[in-house]
């Protein structure tokens, strides 16, 4: 009898974690060859000076609004307050701290500092983050609701709506977003303004005309969108539920919406997060949005590299925000 033992078959390394490490490694490669690049233009980096356009500690000067002398310096629970006055009239000055720079008694000029005290301001990027964020918001929210309509009435046995839907949304589609724009702020934003100049009312900011073009814009992908997800039910549904005596809108509304919301999720989510990017566009109608914010940096810091890099990551951090709270969206449909 043969004393040799079997031996068992030897288990292969994990296919897996060999692609890891290989992404892994093209990802460290890449990073290197581009620090690589960097170090060849002969560009001294300065990320030490992008703090400030988060924000930054400004100080402010009170200047002096009349000719006269200064009447009075008092301090009182960290305020300063300083009177100028004059032949004819006082102005009354209050500032925190007590950073003065003037005496009782002397006299100032019309623009001489009084003094001045130091306050926190968002920088730059900081407020065309925000104004990022809030432009998107409100544009999602309107292409939402009209889209949701328009691909209602597109679907619709009505030819007057249906054909009312087609149209809008073959034109928007059809057309770049910056004409849009550019159409919605010198042409339909001069004439609606106006217009309610004659009327004696207010003008409306440039800032919605911009959220008008987003929203549309949009809504018109959004219709398209609700549309085939409506389409993709199986349309017993629609039959089974007006044999249990729905309505065809009650049925919509609880039946084929319902399903419809959790096919449509992904490819809105994805529009979304186009039309964040796309309000990048809003900066050629001097609305100070991330993109036109830090090309404004730019011209002014001469860091095109740092703060274009920076400008992506803020991009990029909003688009993934949106994209988690999608995914979650998906999660809690799935359960429900």
């Amino acid at each position: 009898m043969s004393n040799t033992e079997k031996v068992g078959p030897v288990k292969g390394i994990n296919k897996d974690i060999i692609w890891k490490a290989v992404y892994v490694f093209l990802l460290i490669g890449t990073c290197a060859g581009f620090y690589w690049a960097t170090t060849q233009t002969n560009y001294i980096w300065h990320w030490n000076r992008l703090p400030k356009y988060f924000y930054f500690i400004d100080t402010v000067e009170v200047p002096a609004e009349i000719e006269g002398r200064v009447a009075s310096i008092t301090h009182a629970k960290g305020q300063t307050a300083i009177i100028v006055k004059d032949d004819d009239e006082s102005e009354h000055y209050t500032f925190p701290g007590n950073d003065v720079r003037v005496s009782e008694g002397s006299f100032v000029y019309m623009g001489d500092v009084l003094g001045s005290y130091e306050e926190g301001r968002i920088g730059l990027l900081t407020d065309g983050l925000i104004i990022t964020i809030e432009v998107s918001l409100v544009s999602i929210v309107l292409g939402i609701l009209l889209g949701l309509f328009t691909g209602l009435a597109r679907i619709s046995a009505n030819p007057c709506l249906k054909w009312i839907a087609i149209t809008y949304i073959e034109i928007i589609r059809g057309t770049p977003l910056l004409v849009q724009i550019m159409i919605w702020y010198f042409v339909l934003g001069t004439i609606i303004n106006n217009l309610l100049a004659k009327a004696g009312l207010f003008q409306i900011p440039e800032l919605w005309f911009g959220v008008a073009s987003l929203a549309i814009f949009a809504g018109a992908y959004v219709a398209e969108i609700v549309r085939a997800g409506i389409q993709s039910i199986n349309k017993g549904q629609m039959e089974a539920a007006r044999s249990l005596g729905m309505t065809k809108i009650t049925a919509m509304r609880k039946i084929i919406l319902p399903q419809a919301f959790k096919r449509i999720l992904p490819p809105l989510a994805g529009q979304f997060i186009s039309l964040i990017k796309d309000s990048s566009l809003l900066g050629v109608i001097a609305i100070r949005e991330l993109t036109k914010a830090t090309r404004e940096a730019v011209t002014t810091s001469l860091m095109p590299y740092e703060l274009w890099f920076l400008c992506g990551v803020m991009y990029l951090v909003i688009t993934f925000a949106l994209s988690m709270f999608v995914q979650y969206l998906e999660q809690r449909t799935a359960e429900a």
